[in-house]
């Protein structure tokens, strides 16, 4: 007896098999284009945030703030043009600077550099503080067309905006920060 299986769309088309993918403009991209390898890291930068806000629950929904604006951020960098309705610009980069403020007025200032590593929760936002960096890094590179001045000035803060959480959290949890010292 055969039964009746519902049809439904493959979760894998195999058009990369070859080492090529599809951009959002509709382009063939080889998978080592740099454009490509800017989306990966920041979906790579957005499953590191998403474990930065399960493994710190007071920035739950700021951290998940960041993962919409990273799919945004992606979906531009692979339009390679600025597809309509998806809008970024400044007022994301003030949103986060407004945040870092908020929080580093909490912290106790700080006059060197110190070491990750207190507590799990803020391991996982330097982890992605990290991921950000480099993820900021690749997007710079681009050229041709450039990403919006807004894009970098946001990942940049992005950066600072995990520090200070993973700063808080260790705060938050009673440890205290470890000075580097060389």
């Amino acid at each position: 007896m055969k039964q009746d299986v519902k049809m439904r769309t493959k979760l894998y088309t195999k058009k990369g098999d070859r080492g090529a993918t599809s951009l959002y403009s509709g382009r063939r991209a080889a998978k080592f284009d740099p454009r490509v390898a800017a989306i990966g890291d920041l979906d790579e930068l957005s499953a590191a945030v998403g474990m930065a806000r399960v493994g710190y629950p007071p920035a739950n929904e700021a951290l998940r703030s960041v993962q919409r604006a990273l799919y945004v951020i992606g979906a531009i960098v692979s339009a390679e043009d600025r597809p309509t309705g998806m809008d970024f610009g400044e007022g994301e980069v003030e949103a986060l600077e407004f945040e870092i403020d908020r929080i580093e007025a909490e912290l106790p200032e700080l006059g060197e550099f110190i070491i990750p590593g207190e507590a799990e929760p803020s391991c996982r936002l330097h982890m992605a503080r990290a991921i950000s960096r480099r993820a900021e890094r690749r997007v710079a590179a681009l050229a041709d067309p450039a990403p919006p001045d807004a894009i970098l000035a946001y990942l940049n803060r992005l950066s600072d905006f995990l520090f200070v959480l993973a700063r808080q959290a260790d705060q938050s949890l009673g440890r205290s920060e470890t000075p580097l010292r060389i």
